[in-house]
């Protein structure tokens, strides 16, 4: 199977991709940073005050000091890291944006800025990519971060970014379970209508480069056995690779169940905008930023390449 640690060892380092941080002061981030530059991942442009910064490298980091992949630009607060580090992206210096200890909010004010910001017209969405014990595959769901409670036209895009990111490691066309509490459709229960919508929008090519099948519980679009015992039949039945779940309640759950239940590796990005955009919380580990990093770089490659 993909494993998150293959996404890595992937990328080709021939040509290095350049990451903006924006409030990159953080411990995590930092060591995030030194093991992406061990593994000629990226080279970094790190926006914060820069006695702080510099203070933090010297006492934990010391090769990084002067080190030729990395350079420091100083800013006064969060709002001038954030608006400094999207600005860095907007005009080329940079491939990717990253999340340092800085709200999101405060991030995507500047992401979203007319002027300097990074829309693109579509629907920004947060995609993430699941390494589970067990699994054969990994398994994508969306949209644990950004839309609380999409309608069917940004359900279609939030899918089409999620496929964007599985085509960009490998995935060339995968299935799409739009899941809700059961596998019918019942007028009373939106998700199930969207999802049965969204997998005709599918079959009539409106939603490209995948195959959509739902409405699926969870067990139906994950595991074969349970769809058969269930007497759902086809290709698809059990072999989702990408989960769209109906809220950002339902996201946040599954999102920190595979987590902190399953003990799952996870690496995620924000899709949609003219660049990769990493937004992990501040509290994930250094581990799953690197992950997030080696999503978003393959995600611009890709994103070049076509």
């Amino acid at each position: 199977m993909t494993t998150l640690i293959d996404l890595m060892n992937d990328i080709p380092t021939e040509e290095i991709h350049a990451v903006a941080v924006a409030a990159a002061a953080d411990g995590e981030v930092l060591e995030a940073v030194s093991m992406a530059i061990e593994r000629k991942l990226a080279s970094f442009r790190l926006f914060d005050d820069e006695e702080k910064l510099r203070k933090l490298i010297a006492d934990d980091f010391p090769h990084l000091i002067d080190h030729p992949h990395l350079s420091i630009h100083h800013t006064d607060g969060p709002q001038q890291a954030a608006r400094e580090a999207v600005t860095s992206v907007s005009i080329g210096e940079a491939d990717v944006l990253m999340k340092g200890m800085i709200s999101t909010a405060v991030l995507l004010k500047a992401v979203l800025n007319p002027d300097i910001g990074l829309r693109t017209g579509n629907v920004l969405s947060h995609v993430a990519a699941f390494e589970i014990e067990g699994f054969d595959r990994l398994i994508f769901v969306t949209d644990a971060g950004m839309n609380m409670t999409p309608v069917l036209y940004e359900k279609a895009q939030i899918i089409q970014n999620a496929v964007h990111i599985a085509r960009s490691v490998g995935v060339e066309t995968p299935v799409v379970a739009p899941l809700a509490a059961v596998e019918v459709v019942n007028p009373n229960m939106q998700a199930t209508l969207d999802a049965a919508a969204l997998a005709t929008m599918n079959r009539r090519g409106q939603i490209k480069n995948c195959i959509i099948d739902g409405p699926l519980a969870l067990d139906n679009a994950v595991s074969a056995e349970a769809a058969a015992h269930k007497g759902i039949k086809g290709e698809t039945a059990g072999k989702a690779d990408i989960l769209v779940v109906p809220n950002i309640e339902a996201g946040n759950i599954l999102y920190k169940s595979l987590v902190y239940f399953a003990r799952a590796k996870v690496g995620g990005v924000i899709a949609g905008a003219k660049a990769p955009i990493v937004l992990t919380s501040r509290a994930d580990s250094a581990e799953s930023k690197l992950f997030s990093l080696a999503l978003a770089i393959r995600s611009s490659t890709y994103q070049k390449e076509k």
